[in-house]
């Protein structure tokens, strides 16, 4: 397959070091996404995913397919991007899991998930018993984000580490920031979901009210879009606020696990978050109502449900800003 960005639909700019060996753990929508932005900077990439037939598209773009984590053990780093703590732990830790065994091991790991401060310090634990680094770099942005080239990573870790796996990070966002040792990346990510949770909630609120005052959806997205209110964040959620394509980037599940590990934290600390509890009670009404398997965004349909409003697609062409 011919590898330019214009056959993949990605924007790169960034190359890597092909002679370093590079393992990919994850290969869901976000995963598969950021795994073929290293492919096309020139990565030299074998991934293992728990359902092969999800990997097997980056095969075809030049990656290694591997049947599981310890395969990954010679690799000079691994970056893994898993649904959760426990998906995290069983491949690190578990029977075959990357850090178990008799070796070799990885010199870094990265992991991009979102998951809990307690599930990231046992794996560093376990690596540094090992001699292995791990690096938390949680991630903001869709998968759509991450083929624009504007995907935003927050790292945490031993500096060394993070100056190891910058290049192959910035070959998949540019935006990478390192927020000092252990996994203080970890509470910045939770702090942002719950923020990105608090946003999304007050913007369906008002594009409800909008309407029913006789304000087409796509007008008021458009006049916040070219706001000081305006972000990339309005931006590429308009087409299905807009059109009410709840096409999955993120679930509700996803989003309120999330929730639950910022809300944890804050009664840690004796921290008050009284809007983000009750937002995150929200969330789990639409879940309760059984929008499960779709995007978030779908809180606008409860929105108009609690307003008694009858919600239709607007045929208007609206960008994502990406």
């Amino acid at each position: 397959l011919h590898m330019s960005g214009e056959a993949t639909g990605i924007q790169q700019a960034v190359s890597v070091d092909a002679t370093q060996r590079v393992g990919w753990i994850g290969a869901g929508r976000m995963g598969a996404a950021m795994a073929q932005r290293l492919i096309a900077a020139g990565g030299n990439l074998a991934v293992y995913n728990r359902t092969r037939s999800k990997a097997e598209p980056l095969g075809a773009l030049g990656a290694t397919l591997v049947d599981g984590p310890r395969d990954l053990g010679s690799c000079d780093i691994v970056f893994s991007m898993l649904a959760g703590p426990e998906s995290f732990l069983a491949v690190m830790l578990g029977e075959n899991g990357l850090l178990s065994g008799e070796g070799p091991f990885p010199r870094y790991v990265v992991d991009c998930s979102t998951i809990s401060a307690e599930a990231s310090e046992e794996v560093r634990e376990a690596g540094a018993r090992l001699g292995v680094s791990l690096l938390d770099a949680p991630v903001s942005g869709n998968a759509k984000v991450v083929d624009a080239g504007k995907l935003a990573i927050v790292c945490s870790g031993e500096r060394g580490a993070f100056d190891a796996a910058e290049p192959f990070l910035k070959a998949i966002g540019p935006g990478v920031t390192y927020a000092g040792e252990g996994n203080t990346a970890r509470i910045v990510k939770i702090c942002h979901n719950v923020h990105l949770t608090v946003v999304i909630q007050s913007l369906v609120e008002i594009l409800a009210l909008a309407e029913k005052s006789g304000v087409p959806r796509h007008a008021l997205m458009d006049f916040i879009n070219h706001s000081v209110m305006g972000s990339m964040f309005t931006g590429y959620k308009t087409p299905a606020l807009v059109k009410l394509d709840y096409t999955p980037t993120f679930t509700a599940p996803l989003l309120r696990k999330d929730m639950d590990l910022g809300l944890s934290a804050a009664r840690a600390l004796d921290g008050p978050m009284p809007l983000a509890a009750q937002t995150r009670e929200i969330l789990q009404a639409l879940i309760g109502n059984g929008f499960t398997e779709c995007d978030f965004a779908a809180l606008l349909e409860l929105q108009a449900r609690a307003s008694n409003l009858k919600l239709e697609p607007e045929d208007v062409e609206v960008g994502t800003g990406l």
